[in-house]
């Protein structure tokens, strides 16, 4: 077999062992209760779909209604690009503080993200990192919430 005989072959059997790789591993939490994983794993040859913060709709009250908005709004995204909430392995949440209590609600996201997230339906639990910010871009928006899925 020549080097270009021998090029082809190799290159299409790297191309169908990438094309049947293996789906993401998600980490277990030390919290069983949390709706958060410790990580996920990516196998190479994944392919990985960064999605845009989305601001939770600044006319619903409470962060609660906004991250379930968020999330809501969130799955219409992935279902468009053909991934779904258990593609989801990583979750980055930005908080603003009530204006109501001057704190971030951190119970009341982290009670709306649980109906999407580790549920008998949606087993898997994405990494997740929540932060307090100043302000979002969205008029009266106290949730905003980028994803990165992977398959």
């Amino acid at each position: 077999m020549n080097r270009i005989a021998m090029l082809a072959a190799a290159t299409a059997a790297l191309g169908l062992a990438a094309s049947a790789h293996a789906a993401p591993t998600f980490i277990a939490s030390p919290n069983p209760a949390a709706p958060i994983g410790a990580g996920a794993i990516v196998p190479a040859g994944s392919a990985i779909f960064f999605v845009s913060g989305i601001p939770g709709d600044g006319k619903l009250v409470g962060t609660g209604a906004q991250t379930t908005d968020c999330l809501t709004k969130l799955g219409g995204v992935l279902k468009a690009q053909g991934y779904d909430y258990k593609d989801v392995v990583n979750a980055k949440v930005y908080l603003v503080a009530d204006p109501a209590t001057g704190k971030m609600d951190f119970m009341a996201m982290n009670t709306a993200f649980k109906a999407f997230f580790g549920t008998a339906t949606e087993p898997n639990k994405p990494s997740r990192v929540t932060v307090q910010v100043a302000a979002l871009a969205s008029p009266g928006s106290l949730v905003e919430i980028e994803l990165t899925a992977a398959k």
